[in-house]
Parts: structure tokens; sequence; C-alpha cells
């Protein structure tokens, strides 16, 4: 029999953009972990997507954070990678002093707080805060839409650092991740490569530059494009009629 992991992004996928797993989903996926092995791989840290799951890690035998710089296999830690053992606190620090001063010069609808988010495995950006209420997000995304304010950050940070060695990824609705390159969502992949015959990858952003771009493309993977928790259900149980489950 065919062993196949079902691996899904968070983010549009299983859940609207950072808010709770409704129980709908929420039972889909407890059904679903009942017949299929469940991976679960997102850019946020454990507690955000712990909260986003509303604290049912069991419908996921793997949970991979940060991309997978932590890695868990039924709650157990696999493996833990660390951003300052890569690139060193002095490289880190001005990374981070340029990104504050670019953005104390863009002008945005709003600004709140928490520009800066430091996790193990990347250091997230958010040029309009990330204790911005719903509404401020929203209103940022549709802004960020149309005067492209994370790709023009992205590419001003391009710029002063050509030789960083350093990825940058648009994910959600108001920041960017930079981590160093190969530590894309692809990164978790070393984990269940070898355990699996086939591995079918659920996520929203898959175009070139979205934080599931890299993880959908790789030839390891069978990719799949979501546009909503609903689409992700239609598009299992098409998999799952394939498989003959």
């Amino acid at each position: 029999m065919t062993r196949t992991l079902f691996l899904f992004d968070v983010d549009g996928t299983l859940t609207q953009s950072r808010k709770i797993i409704t129980p709908t989903m929420l039972e889909f996926m407890k059904d679903l972990s009942s017949r299929v092995t469940v991976g679960i791989v997102g850019g946020s840290d454990e507690a955000k997507i712990v909260e986003q799951l509303d604290g049912h890690t069991e419908i996921a035998e793997y949970m991979f954070s940060e991309n997978g710089l932590v890695a868990k296999q039924n709650g157990n830690i696999i493996e833990k990678t660390n951003i300052i053992d890569k690139l060193g606190d002095k490289t880190i620090q001005k990374f981070i002093n340029f990104c504050l001063g670019y953005m104390s010069k863009i002008e945005l609808p709003v600004k709140r707080g928490t520009f800066i988010e430091f996790r193990n495995g990347m250091i997230n950006v958010c040029p309009v805060g990330r204790s911005c209420t719903q509404a401020e997000r929203d209103q940022f995304d549709a802004y960020d839409k149309v005067h492209k304010i994370r790709e023009k950050f992205i590419a001003a940070i391009e710029a002063e650092y050509p030789d960083l060695g350093m990825k940058y990824s648009i994910g959600g609705q108001i920041s960017f991740d930079c981590f160093p390159i190969g530590w894309d969502k692809t990164y978790c992949l070393q984990y269940v490569v070898k355990d699996f015959d086939e591995i079918i990858f659920f996520g929203d952003k898959t175009y070139p530059g979205g934080n599931d771009y890299e993880i959908f493309s790789d030839e390891r993977v069978k990719g799949k494009t979501v546009t909503s928790p609903e689409h992700t259900r239609e598009l299992v149980k098409e998999e799952l009629n394939r498989v003959g489950l």
C-alpha cells in the first residue's frame, strides 16, 4: 500500500488568515487524521499555529512550525534549528536596523506596534505592526495589493544586502518572512521524505514569492493550490478518492 502524507499550510488553507479553525474544518481534519498521516507546516511559531488550531494538535502527527525549523512528531521534538547560529548577532542587528529605518520612511493608512518579530528560525517583518486589529489587517492587505508595500520592501533589502544569503517570502496579510536560503517550507521535507511514497501539499500562496511556492514546486511533492479552507476540503476528498480511501 502506498504510504501517503497529507501536508497542509495553515493560513488560507486550514483556516482563514490568522483566524481560528472552524468546527466544520476541525471535524474534517480529525476524520482525515484517522484515515491518513497528516502533517502541518507553517511559517508562524508553534504558539500561533496551536492557537489557530484551537489547541487541537492531535489532528496532525507531524507539526512543523517556522517552516520546520522546529520539527515535532506526535508532540515530541525531532530537531530545532536557530537563525542566530546561522547568521550571528552582528549580522542580525544590522539587518533589523535597516528594516526599522526603512519602515520609518514609508507612509501607510495606519501603523501600530511590533514591526519586527524574532523567531527561532526566521525574522518576521510587518510594516503595519503585528498588534493591528483585524480591520486594520484587512485594510493593509487591500492597500498592499495596490501599492506593493511588501514587494518594494523586499527589493530594498535585496539591494542593500545582495550577498546575505537570505530568502524573503510574503505570507498572510501583513508581513513577510526572512530566513537563510533553503529554510523555506521545503526544510521540513528532510524529516518525512524517506518515510512516505507520496507527499501531497495543500497551500494557498503557491505563486512565485509566496511562502508556499518552494514546497509546492518541489519535485518530491505533489502540490495542490487552494483558495480557502472549503476548497481544501474539496481537494482532499478528490485525493482520498484517487488513492482509494
